[in-house]
């Protein structure tokens, strides 16, 4: 916190990864950059919540639908590019719930109306198509996001260079 109370701003992942390059104890990671922005927020930063699904987003839009308190929800979703697994409906939801962001390893639809959500999202592509409910995903376990390991409770850092994932908040 800085004196007036405020939080401290977290560093841009260029300098995070300056600082953490010779991380070799694997609490520092950087997803590829296969992530495209879709969200009003360019930058977002805040602790992990995992969901794991395929093709189904009925996790997702549960959890965007509730409380966000500034974290950002990391969605394994097998990087489907078959079916959206964010839509406007959701987007808005994440922003109205005071989610920070949104990382997709899957797609979004609705482009437009996400651009207008107050929240970060980063997804592989837009898809037209929705999802089916068939089975809900597995939340708050580690996930695989092409091929970089996010646990709950990691802290992401995204911003115009790229993503990162850090056991722990930067100090």
């Amino acid at each position: 916190m800085n004196d007036d109370m405020t939080p401290a701003p977290v560093p841009p992942t260029c300098d995070l990864c300056d600082r953490f390059k010779g991380d070799t104890r694997g609490d520092f990671r950087v997803l590829p950059p296969v992530f495209r922005e879709f969200g009003g927020r360019a930058e977002f930063s805040g602790p992990a919540v995992t969901v794991k699904c395929f093709e189904d987003n009925t996790s997702v839009k549960a959890l965007l639908e509730g409380p966000g308190e500034g974290r950002v929800l990391v969605v394994d979703g097998a990087g489907s590019l078959r079916r959206a697994l964010v839509g406007g409906n959701i987007g808005a939801a994440a922003a109205r719930n005071g989610w920070a962001g949104v990382i997709v390893d899957g797609c979004v639809r609705d482009v437009a109306e996400l651009a207008a959500c107050d929240v970060g999202i980063r997804a592989l592509a837009p898809m037209p198509l929705p999802t089916e409910r068939r089975q809900p995903g597995l939340i708050d376990q580690p996930v695989q996001i092409q091929g970089v390991t996010v646990r709950p409770g990691d802290w992401i850092r995204a911003d115009a260079d790229g993503i990162v994932v850090m056991s722990a908040p930067p100090a």
